[in-house]
């Protein structure tokens, strides 16, 4: 029986250096990625956000950190060094409580490209939890980030989880 190879990395060349992927031959299709990061309080700031209507002293916090997340995306590829500069077709960021002392933020990003978004998603979403962060540090720097992770991506040679829209 034949035994599955391991994956391997693909931002090394031959001799084992860093080196960014050459996508030249891959075909352009459809591909989108969706990442969350969450954004814990404690428990007073969160009562206090919630009666504020998450807006602060700098001003609304969720629209502040879509803006943020969504400047992020469009700038991944001059933060994250092998990654390529895309064509972003669409950037959907959701901000909402996901229980009563943390904000889940997703992310989700589309293009028609020879590679995929999912570092672009990641980055909006954690760029857009930094800035909720910065907005409420004044409250509390017991303010917890993450977990940040990927959700799903579509497009290309595989499939990942759920992609939102």
């Amino acid at each position: 029986m034949k035994r599955a190879s391991a994956p391997a990395l693909t931002h090394l060349d031959p001799a084992g250096r860093p080196a960014m992927v050459d996508v030249s031959s891959k075909a352009a299709t459809a591909r989108a990625a969706t990442a969350e990061c969450r954004v814990r309080f404690p428990a007073a700031v969160a009562e206090a956000l919630r009666a504020s209507g998450l807006k602060s002293a700098k001003g609304g916090i969720v629209d502040t950190a879509i803006v943020a997340g969504t400047l992020a995306v469009k700038r991944t590829h001059e933060l994250i060094p092998f990654c390529h500069p895309l064509p972003i077709d669409g950037i959907r960021i959701a901000i909402d409580w996901h229980d009563a002392r943390a904000l889940r933020i997703e992310c989700t990003v589309t293009t028609v490209h020879r590679t995929g978004v999912e570092m672009e998603a990641l980055t909006g979403a954690t760029v857009a939890a930094l800035t909720v962060y910065d907005m409420c540090k004044a409250l509390s720097h017991a303010i917890v980030l993450g977990p940040a992770k990927l959700l799903g991506k579509r497009g290309g040679n595989r499939d990942f989880g759920g992609v939102g829209t």
